[in-house]
C-alpha cells in the first residue's frame, strides 16, 4: 500500500504530531505485510473487511492487547477514509468492524491512611533538580509549604497537574471558596476548596512574596521564583507517593483518583464527582464505581459467615 500522500495529510492537514504519523505508518505497514503474506495482494483497493477481520483476529492470537488492536483498526478505518475522499475506493472495509472489549482497568489509588502523612508537619520531597547534598542543604520553609500546597490540593480537588501549573493568585477566589481551573479543550470549571485548603493558599502566598518579586502571578513557584512546570509537579508527587504506597503508578494523576474514590466512598454523588473532575460524560467517571464495588466485595469476603472457614 502507499502510505506517503496519507503521510503527508497527517502532518499538513491533521497537524499530528511526528510520534502519532509513525504510529500511523507502523499499524499500515504491519497491515500491508499481512495482505502480502496472507492474501499475496498489496493494493488497498483489493482490501475486503473479511480481510480486515482476518488481520484483526491474528492480532490478537498473537497476544495483542485489546487497546492496541482498537488502535490499529482506527489507523485502518482513517487510511481508508483517506482514499474514498480522494475517490480512490468506494467503501471503508474497515468500517463496521466489531472490536473487543477493553478490560476495565480499575484505576489505582492511595488509601485513606497514606494521604495522612502529608498533613504533619515537616514534611519534605525532593524537587526533580535536587540531589542528595543538595536536598541537605535546601530544606527551606517556603520548599515544605509549597510542596505540602502541591499535593494536598490535587488530593482535595482532583485537578489535573496541567491544570494545576497554570493556576493564577487571581483565580483562587477568597470569598467564594473556590479556585478556576482551565481544563481541556481550554474549558474552564469552578472546583470548591475548604477553609482549611483556602489557609493553606494564603499561607504560602505570603512566605512566597515575601521570597520573590512576583511578576508572573503564576501560584505556583519554584524556589528559585520561576513558574513551576509539570514535570516537576511530576516528581513532587511520585517523591510522596513512594513514601506512602507500593501500587505500581506514583503520579499526579494517581491523587485525582484517590480524590474520585474517597469521594465516592464517602457518599458523594456521582454526578457532583463528575462536574469537579470535568468530565465530559458521566461514563469517564463511573469507573471510580468499580473500586467501591471492589471494596465491599472485599468486606464481603472477610465479614460474611459463610465465607469463613
Amino acid at each position: 500500500m502507499k502510505l506517503e500522500a496519507f503521510t503527508d495529510y497527517l502532518r499538513s492537514e491533521r497537524r499530528y504530531s511526528e510520534h502519532t504519523v509513525k504510529a500511523y505508518n507502523l499499524d499500515l505497514e504491519q497491515f500491508s505485510t499481512y495482505l502480502i503474506r496472507t492474501f499475496e495482494i498489496d493494493e488497498a483497493a483489493l482490501v475486503t473487511q473479511p480481510m480486515v477481520r482476518s488481520w484483526l483476529a491474528s492480532l490478537l492470537e498473537e497476544g495483542y492487547e485489546t487497546t492496541s488492536a482498537h488502535r490499529k483498526i482506527s489507523s485502518l478505518q482513517a487510511y481508508f477514509r483517506f482514499l474514498m475522499k480522494r475517490r480512490e475506493m468506494k467503501i471503508n472495509p474497515a468500517r463496521h468492524i466489531p472490536k473487543p472489549k477493553k478490560p476495565i482497568r480499575l484505576p489505582q489509588f492511595v488509601d485513606v491512611h497514606g494521604m495522612k502523612p502529608i498533613y504533619e508537619d515537616g514534611l519534605r520531597l525532593r524537587s526533580s533538580e535536587e540531589s542528595d547534598s543538595e536536598l541537605e542543604n535546601n530544606k527551606t520553609p517556603f520548599s515544605k509549604k509549597r510542596d505540602q500546597l502541591i499535593v494536598t490540593l490535587l488530593y482535595e480537588t482532583g485537578i489535573r497537574r496541567s491544570e494545576m501549573v497554570s493556576i493564577k493568585d487571581q483565580d483562587v477566589d477568597f470569598s467564594a471558596g473556590h479556585i478556576r481551573v482551565t481544563g481541556k479543550r481550554n474549558k474552564m470549571r469552578i472546583v470548591p476548596i475548604s477553609g482549611d485548603m483556602q489557609q493553606r493558599i494564603r499561607e504560602y502566598q505570603i512566605m512566597r512574596n515575601g521570597l520573590f518579586q512576583v511578576d508572573t502571578k503564576q501560584l505556583l513557584l519554584t524556589d528559585r521564583g520561576k513558574p513551576i512546570t509539570g514535570s516537576v509537579v511530576y516528581h513532587k508527587v511520585k517523591s510522596y507517593l513512594s513514601g506512602v504506597t507500593t501500587i505500581r503508578r506514583k503520579s499526579p494523576h494517581v491523587l485525582r483518583h484517590t480524590f474520585a474514590t474517597h469521594m465516592l466512598n464517602q457518599g458523594a454523588d456521582l454526578n457532583v464527582i463528575k462536574e469537579i473532575l470535568g468530565h465530559a460524560s458521566l461514563a469517564a467517571t463511573q469507573v471510580y464505581t468499580h473500586n467501591s464495588i471492589e471494596k465491599l466485595k472485599g468486606i464481603h469476603q472477610r465479614m460474611h459467615p459463610r465465607n469463613k472457614s
